[in-house]
């Protein structure tokens, strides 16, 4: 029935008749590739977000790999009896050995107690298992389920846009994050998150489809989205052909099992075909970045329509390692083979295989249809971020500010209070406002207090009386409107000599001269010294720029990374007040990540008395 629906409604397409949105009935098995009905209506219907792109998340981000300790797996309940069946016997696992939370998308309460009796007779421990009322279309939840994030010591959802035709799918994460109360970002890419692996130590990896689904952006653009929103420091490698894996995600041929280990493909059945070669260059690279590299069994089987028996297309849940294994007469012999090697690469975990046939064939497996979210990291206390103001701004007297802070407990933060200090953290005079929301924004106006060593503290409270705080990382200034002012804010890129820093030691009192300091910077480089009326937010690079800008100045930076300018400040009484925003940007460092752009932080010259 769903076949024929899909293929309806490309024919009304293709008569010129309005589209409709495509259906994905109850029951029936999609499969992960893109299928040729929606390629067609792709054609007519280019992929559109649906959401808007937000601005990075700032300050202290660590984006979480798969075998670092996690509260839970995210399953969508799709597909055949037999896919479910495969699910309800890794809920069991998971909610027993995985020692973790089961969280299943479910399309209506009816369709929940079926998974719950479902769930229950193949020994799920019910306590575990969360019900969650929402539509999806497919079971593929790795590839538009939420990617997670800790900014601080807060978990925050950070999203792509699904590449595929399924509205409900790519809407999942924005219902997912209301769900459990997490921040949630967006960045620009089209993905599918199979295509995806990271360590736990900032290095991420993905194959050049990310490229062909992007066509817009070049790689290293990509590579800077991914470092502006995640904190790593991503390495491309080519896909599989189309016609031995269709989806051509990383996720069907390699797994980070750990800081130091990986798995990778290896095709004993088909050595020297395009997809060995692939393999075993990538398991060259990554022995050279000092993984250890242990390589598994795979087999294309067929040849028009061919399926790719995968191994590792696993899920790794605390000390849990679901396998697959497979009734194939063509690949059984690998299931032993398969056990050995991820015994042998984990030897501390649980290794248990779960029979994969009935949903290989439809481009995926196990990996493909989980989702994880880590642990909370407060215990059973809340955490919180303040995202702002987090040090080096400065306020006017009179001024509005929003203070905006984010939470996270592990049954649900309720409520925050915000506190100002004035002699940098060394006391909390000064209830700004108390019952906040948990997880919100605050429109502060400045007091008439005068202070370099200003701080704020959001204090956020659980159900329990429970509670956690965050503090401003550094001071910030509250002055007189009229008062000449320096201010640094936002974050630099390190490049050869670290982070530039743009400085002065001279405020921009009217009429006086003033002279910028750029130090740390390439030596014997070019600086571009960037000017403008306004503060900007633009990722660029693995950076952002700071500045809404209308002047570059060219700076000649000297053997020991400094270079300056010198103006004078018109004495003006108009100017009073007003601001210029300044940062430095150094093109060709070949120690800076990406493009090969390090750049400073922003610096504010309020010019004044």
């Amino acid at each position: 029935m769903k076949a024929c629906f899909i293929a309806l409604t490309a024919l009304l397409s293709a008569a010129g008749v309005p589209a409709q949105q495509l259906q994905y009935p109850e029951g029936a098995p999609i499969p992960r590739s893109l299928t040729p009905e929606e390629a067609d209506y792709l054609a007519r219907n280019p992929l559109t977000s649906g959401r808007s792109v937000t601005p990075p998340p700032t300050g202290p981000v660590h984006c979480v790999a798969e075998y670092e300790p996690m509260e839970g797996i995210l399953i969508a309940w799709e597909g055949s009896n037999s896919w479910t069946t495969i699910l309800a016997n890794m809920g069991a696992e998971i909610t027993t050995t995985g020692n973790a939370e089961l969280y299943v998308a479910v399309d209506s309460s009816s369709e929940a107690s079926s998974a719950e009796s479902k769930l229950a007779s193949h020994g799920a421990v019910m306590s575990r298992v969360h019900t969650m009322v929402v539509n999806t279309d497919t079971i593929w939840i790795r590839d538009y389920g939420p990617r997670y994030i800790y900014q601080g010591d807060v978990r925050c959802i950070v999203d792509h846009t699904y590449n595929r035709p399924r509205p409900n799918d790519n809407a999942f994460p924005t219902f997912f994050s209301g769900y459990k109360g997490h921040a949630f970002y967006e960045h620009q890419l089209v993905h599918g998150g199979g295509n995806y692996h990271l360590d736990a130590l900032g290095n991420s990896f993905t194959t050049r489809l990310i490229n062909n689904e992007n066509s817009g952006l070049s790689e290293a653009q990509i590579h800077g989205i991914w470092q502006a929103y995640q904190n790593v420091d991503t390495h491309f490698f080519d896909p599989l052909p189309s016609s031995v894996d269709s989806t051509q995600h990383l996720d069907m041929w390699m797994q980070v099992a750990s800081d130091d280990v990986v798995m990778i493909s290896d095709w004993p059945a088909q050595q020297g075909s395009t997809q060995d070669q692939i393999c075993d260059a990538a398991a060259v690279t990554m022995a050279a970045m000092g993984y250890t590299v242990h390589r598994i069994p795979a087999r294309k089987v067929g040849s028009f329509f061919s399926t790719h028996y995968t191994y590792t297309n696993v899920v790794i849940c605390n000390d849990l390692i679901l396998i697959p294994s497979y009734r194939n007469s063509n690949v059984t012999q690998y299931n032993g083979q398969a056990l050995a090697a991820w015994q042998a690469a984990c030897p501390t975990k649980t290794v248990v295989q779960i029979d994969a046939e009935d949903i290989v064939s439809s481009a995926g497996v196990l990996h493909c249809i989980v989702m994880h979210v880590p642990e909370h990291l407060g215990g059973s206390n809340p955490t919180a971020y303040l995202i702002g103001p987090d040090g080096g701004e400065g306020y006017a007297h009179g001024e509005i500010v929003d203070i905006e802070w984010i939470s996270d407990d592990d049954f649900g933060a309720v409520s925050a209070d915000l506190l100002l200090s004035t002699d940098g953290g060394q006391s909390w005079p000064n209830t700004l406002a108390t019952n906040l929301p948990a997880s919100g924004s605050y429109a502060w106006t400045v007091p008439n207090l005068t202070t370099s060593q200003a701080r704020v503290r959001v204090v956020v409270y659980d159900g329990q009386g429970n509670s956690g705080s965050d503090d401003s990382d550094a001071d910030f200034s509250l002055f007189d409107p009229n008062g000449a002012a320096l201010i640094s804010y936002g974050s630099g890129k390190a490049g050869s000599l670290g982070v530039p820093v743009l400085s002065s030691q001279d405020l921009p009192i009217l009429g006086s001269t003033v002279q910028l300091d750029l130090d740390q910077a390439l030596p014997n480089g070019i600086a571009k010294l960037i000017r403008g009326p306004a503060k900007d937010s633009t990722p660029f690079d693995g950076a952002v720029i700071l500045v809404a800008y209308d002047t570059i100045v060219d700076l000649n930076v000297d053997g020991s990374g400094h270079a300056d300018m010198t103006g004078t400040v018109p004495n003006n009484p108009a100017l009073a007040g007003v601001s210029f925003y300044w940062q430095a940007w150094i093109p060709n460092d070949p120690a800076a990540a990406g493009a090969g752009w390090a750049c400073s932080q922003g610096l504010e010259t309020r010019l004044g008395y």
